[in-house]
């Protein structure tokens, strides 16, 4: 299936632009910021820090984002020419539509005054170069919205039916619906992890007809029916931050959290390894004294260890090395899942990573419309460049700190992502101890008060 075919049948509104000819410095679609931020520049705030401070962006006072959702990003600290993180918002409008009689006919809107709303954020982390976080900002909502269509009537009805055309082929097809527990909100979640798998296909294409690599983790959030559902593929994270209450909403996937799996796949196909790493786990890389030694380790199927007596095998390069954020699967890597990557290898081999790395995200569903909100609960999206120095405590501190004394302020979310960032990036003076992260960083805050009474958005 071409490129090409996929925006003509899919992305009929939104067209991704045609592959560029391949070359050294070329990129599939041009280096740009996120649309909300054109006219925007640093603070004032900013401004007043000491000179070799990296400038933090917010969107332009007067420009609201979707649920008055306040924004920052700051770029890394010369890590990179450019910012490699990218960022999407919007509003996602669903057509409630059905299949012309013939396989290739167009959408036919079969009420066109019907539409189910809701609303999108998503944080893109890019990796070896911005191209393919760009194209997934330019591409996923529309891939989501092509998968929401699909399954629209389902996620309305009070009960997903058996057969989406309503006929009735078994009388008790409702009871076994019922018995598999399949809600409305399962529906959404395939429809984001769908979205999520013909995303990165859609990446590997394009990068490939360029000529260009890379690979981005992304983070997504999709308000729609009352419930606000949280997808991620990386190392990104979503909080919930209430006056009481600190809930995660996504789990990063490294390859230390998905180890297992990894390992699993190693061992069913050991030739995606080479015979140059060695799947087995120790608690550091064994060297030739060890040999003849009985030495902790895992596997695949152990959650717990054993010893072993170390064999010259061994002593290959583990499948996944280092610890917390300097594990690396197959020495190149720091996450898992994600999207792009199509063309990554190990260096100065031909081993692909992509049979190891999963595009589909987990995705967390938040019943807001269940919560006693308060004015300040917002949930926080971020990369990891601020997971990276401020753990969840220090942001909701900070989030509980700053909001009470801002009510009057319209553009008071942003501000917080503002000094959500300020907060990794050291002192003034330098004096004191304190993390600092020099990666790139881009924060999403989005209240949940008004926009969350209520918000069937249908």
């Amino acid at each position: 299936m071409s490129a090409g075919w996929f925006r003509r049948r899919f992305l009929p509104r939104d067209p991704l632009p045609a592959p560029r000819p391949s070359g050294p410095h070329s990129s599939p679609v041009p280096y740009r910021r996120p649309r909300f931020l054109r006219g925007s520049s640093p603070g004032a705030a900013d401004a007043s820090r000491r000179p070799d401070a990296r400038p933090v962006r917010s969107p332009a006072r007067g420009h609201a984002l979707p649920w008055n959702a306040g924004y920052a990003e700051v770029i890394n600290a010369e890590k990179s020419e450019f910012n490699e993180d990218q960022a999407a918002c919007g509003k996602l409008c669903i057509r409630r539509c059905e299949f012309g009689l013939e396989e290739d006919k167009e959408w036919l809107t079969v009420c066109p005054e019907e539409f189910l709303t809701g609303h999108y954020w998503a944080l893109f982390d890019g990796h070896g170069g911005p191209a393919a976080a760009i194209l997934a900002a330019n591409t996923l909502h529309s891939c989501l919205r092509r998968q929401l269509e699909a399954v629209v009537e389902g996620v309305v009805a009070a009960q997903p039916p058996m057969h989406l055309s309503g006929c009735c082929v078994c009388p008790s097809d409702p009871q076994f619906v019922e018995e598999k527990g399949i809600r409305a909100e399962d529906l959404v979640i395939g429809a984001l992890e769908s979205a999520f798998q013909e995303c990165d296909d859609v990446i590997g294409r394009e990068l490939e007809a360029s000529g260009q690599a890379g690979g981005c983790t992304a983070l997504v959030a999709v308000a729609l029916q009352g419930k606000l559902y949280v997808a991620n593929a990386g190392d990104s994270r979503a909080i919930l931050v209430r006056r009481d209450e600190i809930r995660p909403l996504s789990s990063e996937f490294t390859p230390e959290t998905e180890r297992q799996r990894i390992q699993q796949l190693a061992f069913v196909y050991p030739e995606l390894l080479a015979g140059e790493f060695t799947r087995l786990e120790f608690p550091r890389r064994l060297k030739g004294d060890d040999l003849g030694q009985k030495v902790l380790f895992r596997d695949h199927h152990m959650s717990g260890w054993s010893y072993k007596w170390v064999e010259k095998s061994d002593l290959k390069y583990p499948l996944i090395h280092g610890q917390g954020r300097q594990a690396r699967l197959l020495g190149t890597l720091a996450v898992s899942r994600g999207l792009g990557d199509h063309q990554l290898r190990v260096l100065d081999t031909n081993i692909q990573l992509k049979p190891f790395l999963l595009s589909i995200p987990q995705v967390t569903v938040l019943d807001v419309d269940q919560l006693a909100l308060q004015e300040e609960d917002v949930v926080v999206m971020a990369t990891d460049g601020l997971w990276d120095v401020l753990s969840n405590e220090q942001v909701a501190r900070l989030v509980r700190s700053f909001l009470p004394g801002n009510r009057g302020d319209p553009h008071r979310f942003s501000e917080l992502a503002k000094m959500l960032i300020s907060n990794t990036q050291g002192k003034e003076d330098g004096a004191t101890e304190e993390q600092v992260s020099y990666d790139d960083v881009s924060v999403f805050v989005i209240p949940l008060h008004s926009q969350g009474q209520g918000g069937s958005d249908h």
